[in-house]
């Protein structure tokens, strides 16, 4: 059933374009969205960017504030210096110290590492959505905290589930995301990819990139796996979570992340979009997200958290 939704949808896709004109207009892709999206599962791959969050030590950790007035001229209705609040400016909203673009689930570009790399803003628009592969080392994981994927692994799950896509998003599953909200646990360990791996999946296998759950891709001493990627101008994954929540085989990801002017990284969103039999996430039928929920507490800013609160 996965991998029948996933290869019916695309074939949809392909062929809303490959028909003639007139016939193109009773396949289009809101056909596609009406007969798979809308029942589709959806699960969200990413973390939640907090001031506390676990982050490399030589970057500090992000501050989040309440926005101020930063114009004099405003006449009554807001001095520079004012917080704006809900009670006097009808808004409020957040002002952000972020110390790092590698911090959380992010995209990684090469100009991280490469001087002459592809930087944020043009990643191209294609990255949207991409078939998911989900490669999962969990069991060695467990017994071995700081295990890397090896090549093994990856024709292990092609020996069952078939070749891996071309142009594909191959996440690597640890399960170390579900250490996250314990830092001193997740920052003990780093289950990694190792090089031979990653050069498999991208000259092997030519896929678009591939994602783990540390926030480094490998122990060696001058970052050999995570230098590769980046220096032969490949994009990662880093960050991301509940790769347990997916399939092995027969999901998309959609890909989400802004647009920073020169950036060396980028904070992420990713999404999987898993068949309508699939036992997590919810689908667009079960939740279309209009209107979105009220709550019974006003938001606010707390100073000691420091970050708003409810």
């Amino acid at each position: 059933m996965r991998r029948s939704f996933l290869i019916l949808a695309l074939a949809l896709l392909v062929v809303s374009f490959a028909l003639p004109g007139a016939a193109r207009s009773k396949m289009s892709l809101w056909d596609v969205y009406e007969n798979f999206f809308v029942n589709a599962k959806y699960v969200d791959l990413s973390h939640t960017i907090t001031p506390y969050m676990p982050i490399w030590e030589g970057f500090g950790q992000p501050e989040f504030y309440p926005t101020k007035c930063g114009v004099s001229n405003m006449g009554e209705w807001a001095h520079k210096g004012d917080v704006f609040n809900y009670k006097d400016h009808g808004f409020c909203c957040n002002a952000y110290f972020l110390p790092t673009d590698q911090m959380g689930t992010q995209l990684d570009v090469p100009a991280h590492f490469n001087p002459y790399g592809t930087t944020v803003e043009k990643i191209p628009a294609t990255y949207i959505i991409r078939p998911l592969v989900v490669i999962d080392v969990h069991e060695q994981t467990a017994k071995e905290p700081d295990y890397h994927c090896q090549v093994k692994d990856i024709k292990a799950w092609e020996a069952e589930h078939g070749t891996i896509p071309e142009g594909s998003v191959v996440m690597i599953r640890s399960d170390h995301s579900k250490t996250w909200d314990n830092r001193k646990e997740f920052e003990a360990h780093l289950p990694g990819v190792c090089l031979e791996a990653v050069k498999y999946l991208h000259e092997t296998r030519h896929i678009l990139f591939h994602g783990h759950e540390c926030l480094d891709t490998d122990t060696t001493s001058n970052f050999a796996s995570e230098a590769w990627i980046l220096k032969q101008n490949y994009c990662q994954a880093e960050g991301v979570s509940n790769l347990w929540k997916v399939p092995a085989t027969g999901a998309l990801i959609a890909v989400g992340f802004p647009k920073f002017l020169g950036g060396t990284g980028c904070y992420a969103r990713y999404i999987a979009i898993c068949p309508p039999d699939w036992k997590y996430g919810e689908s667009i039928a079960e939740n279309p997200g209009f209107p979105l929920p009220s709550y019974d507490k006003p938001l606010y800013y707390d100073k000691e958290k420091g970050h708003r609160v409810r």
